[in-house]
C-alpha cells in the first residue's frame, strides 16, 4: 500500500531549535520512503548558500533538497509547499514556548492557515516513530477527517481517540441520572462514528470518553497514555483558530509539549 505521503517540506531558520523540526523530516522521509525539502527563507540580502543549509543538518549529505527563496518567511514556506506539492509541511516552534504563542506567533500562524497540506509543528526532539496519537474529536466532519488521516499517516500506530462530553446543570444539579445521559448521548454518537470507519481503522481505535471541559479531560487521557503527538481536525482558518486556542487543546499542549498535527478538512 503506497503511503500518502511522498514528499515532505521542512521549514528552517539555521537557529540550534529548528534542529528538532528538520530532524523529524528526516525521520519520517526515511520512514515512509519520501523525498524531503529543506526550505530556508531569505529575507534580507544574506550570503546563506545551500551549503550554509546542508552544514546545519543533522547529517550534511543527508538526502535532501535544499531551496532558497527570496521573500518573507511565512509567505516563502507555503509558496514553496504549492510549489513542489508537498504532502506534509513540517516546521518548529522557534522561539515560541506555549500554543498561545507559537500559534498566534506570526510565522506558524500564517503557515498553518495557508499551508495546502497538513502541517506538523513539532515541539520534542524525536525518539522514534510516533506510535501514541492523541486525537481530540467532537465528531464533527473535521474531527472524522483529522482520524482518518492520522490512521493513513500512521498505519502501525494505536490511536487515542478523546470526546469531552458536556453535564448538563452539573454545577447545580448532582444527579448521576443525568451523567448517565450525557454519557450514553456521547456513546452513541461514538458508535456511530466508528460504524462509518473502515474495519482496519476501527480496530486500530482505543475511545476515550471524559466529562468536563475538553482541556482537562484531554490532560487526564494523556497522563495515562503519554501520547506522543496530538492531531488536531480544522475547517479552514476559522475551525483552525477555534481548535487551536480553545481549551480543546491549549491545556494539554502547554503543559506537554507535544508535537502537533493539524489537519484540514478536505
Amino acid at each position: 500500500m503506497t503511503h500518502p505521503v511522498r514528499s515532505i517540506l521542512v521549514a528552517t531558520d539555521l537557529a540550534p531549535r529548528s534542529d528538532r523540526a528538520v530532524d523529524r523530516a528526516l525521520e519520517l522521509g526515511r520512514e515512509w520512503n519520501a523525498e524531503v525539502h529543506v526550505v530556508h527563507a531569505i529575507e534580507r540580502d544574506a550570503p546563506t548558500t545551500a551549503l550554509d543549509v546542508r552544514r546545519a543538518l543533522p547529517d550534511p549529505g543527508a538526502k535532501a533538497a535544499v531551496s532558497l527563496p527570496y521573500g518573507p518567511a511565512p509567505k516563502a514556506i507555503t509558496d514553496t509547499a504549492r510549489e513542489i506539492g508537498a504532502d506534509l509541511l513540517v516546521i518548529g516552534v522557534a522561539r515560541y514556548n506555549h500554543l498561545g504563542d507559537y500559534l498566534l506567533g506570526t510565522a506558524v500562524d500564517h503557515v498553518v492557515r495557508n499551508a495546502p497540506c497538513p502541517v506538523l509543528v513539532v515541539k520534542q526532539r524525536p525518539h522514534g516513530p510516533y506510535q501514541r496519537p492523541l486525537i481530540a474529536s467532537d465528531f464533527s466532519r473535521g474531527a472524522k477527517a483529522a482520524l482518518l488521516g492520522a490512521a493513513a499517516l500512521f498505519p502501525q500506530a494505536r490511536l487515542h481517540l478523546v470526546h469531552a462530553y458536556h453535564v448538563p446543570f452539573e454545577s447545580r444539579i448532582k444527579s448521576e441520572d443525568i451523567r448517565d445521559i450525557a454519557r450514553s448521548e456521547a456513546r452513541q454518537k461514538l458508535d456511530a462514528l466508528l460504524a462509518e470507519l473502515p474495519q482496519d481503522v476501527r480496530a486500530r481505535i482505543e475511545p476515550h470518553l471524559g466529562a468536563g471541559e475538553p482541556g482537562t479531560v484531554l490532560e487526564n487521557v494523556a497522563g495515562r497514555v503519554w501520547p506522543d503527538l496530538v492531531v488536531i481536525g480544522a475547517r479552514g482558518v476559522s475551525g483552525l483558530m477555534q481548535a487551536a486556542i480553545g481549551s480543546v487543546a491549549s491545556s494539554l499542549l502547554e503543559r506537554t509539549g507535544v508535537d502537533t498535527l493539524v489537519i484540514k478538512e478536505g
